[in-house]
């Protein structure tokens, strides 16, 4: 399989599923701001565009059939409101998904309720592995005739002239500075911290939007604000749907896993465990990530994904090998203090 594709692999079944749902979608509802009773509603922090979108039609509503308990949505996705929330007592939100490293701050912090894992291998920090997905290189076909194919190649900025945009996130970013200076995927972690800033010394310059959200990073690539894009794999085939110039790469994509959690002694704890459960089951978990473009991380529902779906998913077999995955158990320092640093960085 080649690196680069710009399939237009598009599934009748996600945009007959999303149809139904986007009336939906746009009405969810935000959470009172009292504490709550245990009832027969259950409120998720939820992601906003396609992942709403995906959710809604697999695990909410099908959840709500199976149980009579409603899903309420409470967006943005917030760490911040997560802690608040277990600090004062006062719960927006039951159920939430963090990726690697927000869990294990989140579990050290005792923001997140005990539970057990519904399948072999699933539970990681108190969380659930739910699905993956993959921060990819993407670009403007009108700008290059030549493919990037790595990030030493994103870096070049005289082979490759043109604006860049990658996420403020530094867990996310510091492991690609890594493999632009040449260090392989398999000796990442621990990572070397000032090696990782030394190279985003160098890309600085030349990075014009610095984007925070998913929407965000679809926009500017799909509009050609900019030419080169780190970007989540799910919003590059927004763009690419949409009909814009782009092509990407799996090659040295970096995975991330993200975990359905609990917030500690939240008053809906029997529908939030029960919702978890369901959500990571194979029948919902595999239709969630086949509308999301995500990979399913329950081995059980691989078998309820089409075949067609499974080349936009960064745990098929080809996506995968061309790949990394995040190591925060072995990340190299205190995710959180590099954050700062990161953010001062930025602000200099």
């Amino acid at each position: 399989m080649s690196n680069s594709t710009r399939s237009k692999l598009i599934r009748p079944s996600r945009r007959q599923f999303l149809h139904g749902t986007a009336a939906l979608a746009a009405g969810t509802l935000a959470a009172p701001s009292i504490g709550r009773a245990q009832s027969k509603e259950l409120y998720v922090n939820s992601w906003g565009g396609p992942w709403l979108e995906a959710a809604t039609a697999s695990l909410f509503d099908p959840f709500t059939a199976a149980t009579g308990i409603k899903v309420n949505t409470v967006s943005p996705v917030s760490f911040a409101k997560l802690a608040a929330q277990v600090r004062t007592g006062v719960y927006e939100f039951d159920v939430t998904t963090l990726g690697g490293g927000d869990i294990i701050a989140a579990n050290n912090a005792g923001l997140l309720e005990d539970i057990d894992s519904p399948y072999d291998g699933g539970l990681f920090q108190n969380g659930v592995a739910s699905h993956a997905f993959s921060t990819v290189i993407a670009w403007r076909t009108d700008k290059y005739e030549e493919a990037p194919q790595n990030w030493a190649d994103f870096w070049d900025v005289e082979r490759f002239p043109g604006g860049r945009s990658l996420q403020r996130y530094a867990a996310r970013v510091l492991p690609l500075a890594l493999l632009a200076d040449g260090v392989a995927m398999e000796d990442l972690y621990p990572l070397d911290i000032e090696r990782a800033f030394a190279k985003l010394d160098e890309i600085k310059p030349h990075i014009r939007v610095w984007w925070t959200a998913g929407a965000q990073s679809t926009q500017i690539l799909r509009d050609g604000e900019i030419d080169m894009i780190g970007i989540w794999h799910g919003r590059y085939f927004e763009a690419e749907d949409a009909g814009a110039p782009v092509a990407m790469t799996w090659n040295q994509s970096e995975v991330d896993r993200a975990y359905w959690v609990v917030a500690k002694n939240t008053p809906n704890m029997d529908a939030a465990k029960e919702f978890v459960k369901f959500a990571t089951s194979p029948e919902p978990l595999a239709g969630f990530a086949t509308l999301g473009n995500y990979g399913a991380l329950n081995p059980a529902a691989l078998e309820f994904v089409p075949d067609e779906a499974k080349p936009r998913m960064p745990t098929s077999p080809d996506n995968y090998a061309n790949a990394f995955e995040q190591d925060m158990a072995n990340w190299g320092g205190d995710p959180q203090e590099v954050a700062l640093r990161f953010d001062e960085w930025l602000a200099t």
